[in-house]
């Protein structure tokens, strides 16, 4: 019996390929090392799981992570009517807080106030004012006039302290006291 002729064989590849240098070995060595040390989940994955994400739009709101309701529970119960009309809130108006400051701390301050001297200024060359620029004016003058009733200090006529300043400037030159 004739056996059927076997045919012919390649060359096997280790005989035409290279052997690889201990170098290339190592090299390859550490390519695979690094690419097992990079499989998983980066550290402290469960506590932020925000973290692995990759968020390309800033746009998006961030969901809150917490599960559950929203919704406030009351913590004092209360009874409640349900035939009684509920209460409405009543909103009052807001009342601007005056300086908790000393009388004569709020005079110097308003005295020195560059917004009243520019608007005061503008009213001595004669230009109107805004309604806005107006009040303001008008509320820090009452103010004004408020905080020296309650320091005592009066302002006196400018004739009066002309001639005040006329006696004084004769008693000098009298030599008298």
């Amino acid at each position: 019996m004739n056996q059927p002729a076997k045919a012919p064989r390649a060359k096997t590849a280790t005989s035409k390929t290279k052997k690889k240098s201990r170098v290339e070995l190592d090299i390859e060595a550490r390519e695979r090392k690094r690419d097992n040390k990079r499989r998983g989940h980066k550290p402290g994955s469960r506590a932020n799981p925000e973290g692995g994400k990759n968020t390309s739009s800033t746009n998006d709101k961030k969901a809150d992570p917490r599960i559950g309701s929203k919704k406030a529970v009351p913590l004092v119960v209360e009874t409640v009517l349900h035939n009684a009309p509920k209460a409405k809130k009543v909103v009052k108006p807001v009342v601007e807080a005056k300086p908790a400051l000393p009388p004569e701390e709020e005079l110097t301050l308003l005295e020195n106030d560059a917004r009243l001297d520019s608007l005061l200024d503008q009213l001595d060359e004669g230009k109107t004012l805004s309604a806005e620029d107006q009040s303001y004016v008008d509320q820090t003058l009452d103010r004004i006039d408020v905080l020296m009733e309650l320091l005592g200090i009066e302002l006196g006529d400018e004739d009066d302290e002309d001639e005040e300043a006329g006696e004084n400037m004769y008693r000098l030159l009298k030599g008298g006291n």
